[in-house]
């Protein structure tokens, strides 16, 4: 039985976004995606999510996204992936 969570909204936000004046960070995003975990580990070490054109390793116990392709290529410059709260 593992302990990791099997399930992850994804969000895209833009960099620039840095006051969102006590926004929440999902009004912000430009894409989200809900991924499940596939029982497989990443290039990274980390668990792999996948769900909505979104493959990304994150580290469960820090909710970090470690690596990410979107639709198959890697993140747009300007973009940051992160989990939502």
């Amino acid at each position: 039985m593992t302990t990791e969570p099997q399930r992850f909204t994804v969000l895209l936000v833009p960099e620039h976004v840095v006051n969102r004046g006590g926004a929440p960070v999902e009004d912000s995003a430009v894409r989200s995606a809900s991924v499940e975990a596939t029982g497989e580990t990443g290039a990274t070490g980390y668990p792999r999510y996948a769900g909505d054109g979104i493959v990304a390793d994150i580290d469960p116990r820090t909710r970090t996204v470690e690596a990410v392709l979107v639709d198959g290529s890697e993140l747009g410059y300007g973009l940051n992936a992160m989990v939502a709260p």
